[in-house]
């Protein structure tokens, strides 16, 4: 018995794929297929840019967290800084309410008063000391 190497057969059946064209179906199918991993690929690939994009610049993004980052350590400054405004006052104001020298000083300075027998001598303010208005 003669052995064939079968390309005969496979000529033939190559003939009959050329000749006879494949139902819409099948060939629907087999670009489906091909097209199904490439395509979930650019979809996958496009989820992911948009997140990133939404992460960074969304509504509560990175971008967002760090300027309230920014506004949050200006804020404890400020309130630092009225804390220690409040405590400077409150010494002040204890200190107006028992030191009567401390009474004195202020109504020499702030009220002009003087002992008697002394005159006091009032001088125009210092222009440059003096901070402009600025205009709003």
């Amino acid at each position: 018995m003669p052995q064939s190497n079968g390309q005969g057969v496979d000529n033939i059946q190559k003939g009959k794929a050329a000749a006879t064209p494949e139902p819409f179906s099948q060939r629907a199918l087999n670009w489906a297929i091909r097209i199904w991993r490439p395509a979930g690929t650019v979809v996958a690939v496009g989820l992911a840019l948009l997140l990133t994009w939404h992460v960074v610049n969304g509504k509560h993004g990175l971008s967002v967290w760090q300027q309230k980052r920014v506004e949050d350590k200006q804020l404890h400054k400020e309130i630092e800084d009225l804390q220690q405004e409040n405590a400077r006052l409150r010494q002040r104001v204890e200190k107006l309410k028992s030191d009567p020298h401390a009474i004195e000083r202020e109504a020499r300075e702030k009220l002009h008063y003087a002992k008697p027998g002394e005159v006091i001598y009032a001088l125009p303010p210092d222009p440059h000391a003096q901070t402009p208005p600025t205009p709003k």
